[in-house]
């Protein structure tokens, strides 16, 4: 289903229920009821509500924007470094500098058209992907210089595979959902006593009312929706992506 289809419906049906509290809750209340004898101490308390749970949710909008920029920044290290290993081995013999690069191209194109889909589906990189960065490593390292010049790339080239180890490392950490189940229990529980307390303030069936109401509701979806949208790094819609390997190494032909 399409996570736009999703957030549609999400947001109708929170519209959907206040609307119907309200109109129950309308032909429960007598005619002799006034909605201006609110006592003045449940007003303060709705907004109160309103204003923490308004922080609440901006603070989990914020980390969760944060963590999705963090892999972004992640792949990028990763896809930077990778780059310089195959640019940096040109001062190799060709036997040596063509299967560094062959492994190199190999390991992109196994993150990019395999690696990424298990990343999304359960959050997690694949031994196999560590088994092509291990080829990598072996490549660089197993080489013994035989000029000063290659002397000189030799430790620069070593350091690259280390940020690629580290960028991996980091990206597979951050692959995952970032928000705790426990902070989810209190958005949702958050969004439902926050809606809640409308009825505290005895709304009618004015179409004013309901119309807020309802907007209100609608609102209070779509930012849950986008909470939960960006806790996935590369598992939804707006998500991480994998530009940075398509910029570095165009001659592979990626996610074609």
């Amino acid at each position: 289903m399409s996570e736009w289809l999703v957030l549609t419906l999400a947001m109708a049906a929170a519209c959907a229920v206040v609307l119907a509290i309200a109109f129950f809750n309308h032909r429960r209340i007598g005619e002799d009821d006034d909605p201006s004898e609110t006592p003045d101490v449940i007003e303060y308390m709705t907004m109160m509500i309103g204003v923490i749970y308004a922080i609440v949710l901006g603070l989990a909008i914020a980390g969760v924007w944060e963590g999705r920029g963090a892999a972004q920044e992640y792949v990028r290290q990763e896809a930077q470094a990778l780059h310089e290993i195959s640019v940096r081995s040109h001062v190799y013999p060709a036997g040596v500098r063509d299967r560094i690069r062959a492994d190199v191209d190999a390991y992109v194109t196994y993150v990019v058209d395999t690696e990424w889909q298990q990343m999304a589906d359960h959050g997690t990189v694949t031994d196999r992907g560590g088994e092509l960065l291990e080829r990598i490593r072996r490549d660089v390292t197993d080489y013994e210089p035989q000029t000063d010049h290659e002397g000189q790339a030799y430790q620069p080239l070593v350091d690259q595979v280390a940020l690629v180890d580290d960028a991996r490392s980091a990206r597979g950490l951050s692959a995952g959902a970032t928000m705790p189940g426990v902070v989810w229990f209190g958005l949702i529980v958050g969004a439902l006593v926050t809606v809640g307390m409308i009825f505290m303030l005895q709304i009618r069936r004015s179409f004013r009312e309901l119309l807020l109401a309802g907007l209100f509701s609608a609102l209070i979806a779509f930012l849950l929706f986008l909470i939960w949208d960006f806790d996935a790094p590369f598992g939804r819609g707006i998500s991480a992506t994998a530009e940075p390997f398509l910029a570095q190494f165009p001659h592979l032909d990626l996610g074609g």
